[in-house]
């Protein structure tokens, strides 16, 4: 645990910066195809099913858009894998500078 470790740790949330000013729109959730009749499988349509805010969503997505849904749930999946990793980086950096802080007394 040194300042080289923390210099490393520095860079990596640079990086993580860097490709969250990349993310396009988003949303979250989950993107279903239902069927009005599951038996037989006839009358298919989607819906996407979310939370936000402390409250559930389910809307339903014409067939047109399900491709930009998708991409919008990925991005929004790639915006929390980064920010989980970058909280999870701080974390690291934060208990290093204590460790360090504490072993120069």
């Amino acid at each position: 645990m040194n300042s080289k470790t923390l210099s490393q740790i520095e860079k990596k949330i640079e990086k993580i910066k860097k490709l969250l000013v990349t993310i396009q729109q988003m949303r979250p959730g989950s993107l279903t195809r239902q069927y009005r009749n599951p038996k037989d499988k006839i009358g298919s349509y989607y819906q996407i099913s979310y939370t936000h805010k402390m409250k559930s969503r389910t809307e339903y997505v014409r067939l047109e858009f399900v491709d930009i849904i998708e991409e919008q749930i990925s991005e929004y999946k790639r915006f929390r894998e980064l920010v989980d990793q970058w909280v999870d980086l701080s974390i690291e950096h934060s208990k290093m500078q204590m460790d360090i802080a504490k072993k120069a007394k």
